[in-house]
């Protein structure tokens, strides 16, 4: 493949990168002597418009295929993952430009959008070495982002742990993968699954099975991998924990689920109802119990609306872990599907977090109290995210959940062995129903505060925030316009 073919393959990449230097350029150079708001706004348009060309190039230009090593494939759901990856970050990008904790904007837009140019090589990477690389790429970028708010204890903390944590996880991987390596004598997924599919469970697979096992469930925070998650998200940049919260958890499942699904293909046993059997479900279907349960429950006892969104990111994981087990092409549809509504929700509720907790001064529950008063479109709009997130109809939150329990369902044949997760799975959604209604409770039932500080929000936050809404609104109207394309892309998809 010559270098033109892979760079045109790698077109969004390429758009990303430029926008991250025009935003380092524009803001040392030329926007010093503006104010910092200018600033924000100035380096968020850059960044925003970055994922947007890059968005529009692979939808209309960007072709189908990939070079013999598997480093860049472009086939049908790549490209509808890395579409979902960059909606999500134009999104994040727009949020971010309320965030007044840094004077360094042209870092942080930078960082944003080297990040996000990890993730879109992780969905479409079939390479083990370069879908690594893509993985660091992408935390080391959000470690630093979690960092940023020099000021801030918390912020330092709260980096410290999910550096730690991901160092860990890193190690995790990188042994699993190099199992791999040694099993097949190839670094192409394809290669590793084909060579994998002629051995035996043998000790040595099932060692490499958990070890990537464990280091994608540190990167999507399930449980018992999940303790980095709500100081995280707490201590953070609310801008930053929001982009970690959504963006990095739709690219870790997409590739969590296609490297599971493909190099594991003939290894994954059983979870069904006292009939597990040897492989990767049964261990999948524990994580996912866990998560649904502990996430759950532990977000009961929040007071913080950051740490409750934490906890209520870690059920959602388990929630995720149900498409997984399906291990089909409907499954993988799903999991798309509901990454892609779960990131809006979660998105939205963190711009309008962010709001409050600047104005305010922090993110307690008491801290939304009548907020309805003050702005009843941003409190509005908190009501959509929120009552999407707890899967309530017709928002896009109860078909992504919806979606994903049929999947688990009818991949057990007439026998429905998944029943009793996905049983599990409708009582923890019935017990989130009452920790995602504190926050409005709040918002529409208690007084404002006498020295409740004044709402500034910014025309890009609100541009944002109106995005997401319609798309959690059009998405649970009208799910096809995802589904259908998702399904048709995942018949075609290798097991």
């Amino acid at each position: 493949m010559s270098l033109l073919q892979l760079t045109h393959m790698a077109g969004p990449e390429v758009f990303l990168t430029i926008a991250a230097i025009a935003a380092l350029f524009f803001d040392l150079y030329m926007m010093q002597g503006q104010s910092l708001q200018m600033r924000r706004v100035f380096a968020a348009s850059i960044a925003t418009l970055g994922c947007v060309a890059g968005f529009f190039f692979l939808l209309f230009v960007g072709g189908t295929g990939g070079d013999p090593a598997g480093m860049i494939v472009l086939d049908p759901t790549t490209k509808i993952a890395k579409l979902c990856v960059l909606s999500v970050a134009a999104f994040a990008m727009l949020l971010a430009a309320d965030g007044d904790f840094t004077t360094h904007v042209g870092e942080y837009f930078a960082l944003l959008l080297m990040s996000t140019v990890g993730m879109t090589l992780m969905v479409s990477s079939e390479n083990l070495l370069m879908l690594f690389v893509a993985l660091e790429l992408a935390s080391l970028s959000l470690y630093i982002l979690v960092a940023f708010d020099k000021k801030s204890r918390q912020s330092a903390e709260a980096a410290l742990k999910y550096f730690l944590f991901g160092g860990m996880s890193a190690a995790f991987m990188l042994f699993g993968l190099s199992l791999l390596y040694g099993l097949s004598g190839s670094l192409e997924l394809h290669v590793v699954a084909d060579k994998l599919a002629h051995r035996a469970m043998d000790p040595l697979t099932l060692v490499a099975m958990v070890m990537v096992l464990i280091g994608f469930g540190f990167k999507v925070a399930v449980a018992p991998f999940h303790l980095w998650a709500p100081d995280a998200y707490q201590g953070a940049p609310t801008a930053s924990a929001a982009f970690v919260a959504t963006g990095s958890k739709v690219a870790a499942f997409f590739l969590m689920a296609k490297v599971v699904m493909l190099a594991f293909s003939e290894s994954h046993g059983s979870g069904d109802w006292r009939a597990f059997a040897a492989g990767w479900m049964p261990v999948v279907a524990t994580l996912a119990l866990f998560s649904m349960i502990l996430g759950n429950l532990a977000a009961l006892a929040q007071s913080s609306v950051k740490r409750l969104l934490a906890y209520s990111a870690i059920a959602n994981a388990g929630y995720a872990m149900l498409g997984l087990l399906a291990n089909n092409g409907q499954g993988m549809a799903s999991i798309l599907f509901f990454a892609v509504t779960y990131a809006a929700a979660t998105l939205g509720a963190f711009g309008v977090v962010g709001a409050v907790e600047r104005a305010r001064g922090g993110d307690k529950l008491s801290d939304f109290a009548g907020l309805h008063r003050d702005s009843p479109w941003l409190s509005f709009f908190m009501l959509i995210f929120l009552l999407s997130l707890a899967g309530i109809p017709p928002l896009a939150g109860f078909f992504g959940k919806f979606y994903l329990f049929a999947a688990a369902v009818n991949a057990g044949g007439a026998e429905m062995g998944m029943l009793w997760l996905v049983i599990v799975a409708v009582a923890m959604s019935a017990v989130s129903l009452y920790y995602y209604l504190q926050p409005l409770k709040q918002i529409y039932v208690m007084d404002a505060p006498e020295d409740a500080g004044k709402l500034n929000v910014s025309l890009a936050t609100w541009i944002g925030l109106i995005g997401l809404a319609v798309a959690v609104v059009v998405f649970g109207c009208a799910p096809d316009l995802l589904v259908e394309s998702l399904v048709s892309a995942g018949s075609g998809h290798g097991h």
